[in-house]
């Protein structure tokens, strides 16, 4: 069965020929043709992509994706399906790195144009998210400086230890958007104290 990471990926370079290399991403200011090069960069080009989180780095992966953005986009996006051998197309390490990416900014290519509608996963890809989530999504909580608890139907994981969390429900895939910045977009309920419960609903979480 091909896994959520690998259809993820293929889903996001036929929703990104679809709607164009300029249509409108949830990475403002990023348009698609942006994001497509980002993504390029992040997996072909290691010493150009540790700028993505190195501050000292971020000329050079802002100069490499420069360079991308010139050259034809359906080339581009016809490289971003086929993933080089190593590391990204090891199916173990694939799931790990590249499901949250790969969902996260197919939904923010989807969820950018006017008239969007909420995809539903099925449990297993769901289940997957969730699995993920109960691990990265501790770094993402770390973020809002509050306690954060995570629930989904009887499951839940706590991501940020402390009294009096804020609870934040829904679908892994939903959750998975919120934590990553894209709380207007995601389909999460808050419960908690309302000071706290406001923080994480605003909070800048980075892309």
């Amino acid at each position: 069965m091909t896994s959520l990471a690998r259809r993820e990926r293929l889903a996001l370079c036929d929703t990104a020929l679809q709607e164009g290399p300029d249509a409108p991403t949830l990475c403002d200011p990023w348009d698609v043709r942006r994001l497509v090069a980002h993504l390029l960069v992040r997996e072909r080009q290691p010493v150009a992509a540790a700028g993505i989180q190195i501050s000292a780095l971020n000329g050079l992966n802002e100069g490499a994706m420069d360079r991308l953005e010139g050259k034809d986009f359906g080339l581009l996006v016809e490289r971003l399906r086929r993933p080089p051998s190593i590391p990204f197309a090891l199916p173990g390490l694939d799931r790990v790195v590249n499901t949250l990416e790969y969902f996260t900014h197919h939904e923010d290519v989807r969820r950018a144009q006017p008239e969007w509608s909420p995809r539903v996963l099925d449990d297993a890809d769901e289940a997957t998210i969730w699995t993920l989530l109960t691990v990265a999504g501790r770094g993402m909580a770390r973020r809002t400086g509050v306690p954060v608890v995570i629930e989904w139907g009887d499951r839940s994981a706590t991501l940020r230890r402390g009294t009096d969390p804020v609870i934040m429900r829904g679908r892994p895939s939903e959750l998975a958007l919120a934590l990553q910045g894209r709380q207007r977009v995601a389909d999460v309920e808050y419960d908690g104290p309302a000071d706290s419960a406001s923080r994480v609903r605003g909070v800048d979480l980075g892309p």
